[in-house]
């Protein structure tokens, strides 16, 4: 189990630069090992466990967007872009207005990042399996995302939301996810990519090896882009680790909130 204080923001950097000295340590050394990987048996429409995407191959510690190349932005997209205040990245601003983590004082933060957003923050997941249903539960604030997989198909009248709707499918062994329906208030990554609520995302999740799940997504928005927006994402399995409690707005200055209502410790 991860200690609290040591956000898994840290974890590749203590993989790089440490000597694995601690059982946590040597279990995701272990897990990096790609022959031991491939050797393991797995089961590949068996997504369970805690997911990182924070490790060598994967994202690092400051991520603000999502490898490979961007697509160019309509007229409508790139004014929308270049109307954010991103918090992190070659745009920051010390008064960001990032819905999620802003820094401008008095501005109203911790909502739900969305998808595909959600997947660069430092913070694993953890996937459950259940008859006809996959659930992502996320430790960023435990937010929840849903996926039927009982061969049912978008409703009709979908109510606009962060998570939007996702049914998927078995192609053999990969899980792909379709999900449609999202509102327009998330941004697609941490440096201010927006989208319109035609957004649709495609994922294309595969089990590797008993150890790593990647997940290639198509992000289409004609509204935002000229074309999608192709990328992959890899995560590694933390079988020692467990989703902690999370609360977004733990960030805020708790201490003030107590002398508003004129109370202190």
């Amino acid at each position: 189990m991860r200690n609290r204080l040591v956000a898994s923001v840290f974890a590749v950097l203590a993989f790089l630069a440490l000597a694995s000295s601690s059982v946590s340590q040597t279990a995701d050394k272990a897990s990096s090992s790609a022959g031991k990987s491939n050797s393991e048996k797995f089961d590949p429409h068996n997504l369970s466990g805690v997911w990182d995407t924070q490790h060598p191959g994967g994202f690092k510690p400051g991520s603000y967007t999502f490898f490979g190349t961007i697509p160019p932005m309509t007229p409508w997209g790139q004014a929308q872009f270049q109307a954010t205040r991103p918090s992190i990245g070659p745009r920051a601003v010390p008064d960001s207005t990032d819905p999620v983590y802003p820094t401008k004082l008095g501005v109203p933060g911790c909502f739900p990042p969305g998808v595909p957003r959600i997947y660069l923050h430092a913070l694993p997941m953890e996937i459950l399996q259940v008859s006809g249903r996959l659930f992502m539960r996320f430790e960023l604030d435990h937010n929840l995302r849903e996926i039927w997989i009982d061969g049912r198909s978008h409703p009709k009248d979908l109510n606009a939301s962060y998570m939007g709707n996702a049914i998927g499918k078995w192609e053999g062994d990969t899980l792909v996810v379709d999900t449609i329906g999202f509102n327009d208030k998330t941004w697609l990554d941490r440096e201010g990519r927006r989208h319109s609520e035609d957004l649709h995302l495609i994922e294309r999740l595969r089990r590797v090896n008993a150890h790593v799940l990647q997940d290639g997504l198509t992000i289409i928005d004609p509204k935002t882009f000229t074309k999608p927006w192709t990328t992959q994402i890899t995560f590694e399995l933390r079988p020692e680790w467990e989703i902690l409690e999370h609360t977004c707005a733990d960030n805020g200055n708790f201490d003030n909130v107590l002398k508003l209502q004129g109370q202190g410790k």
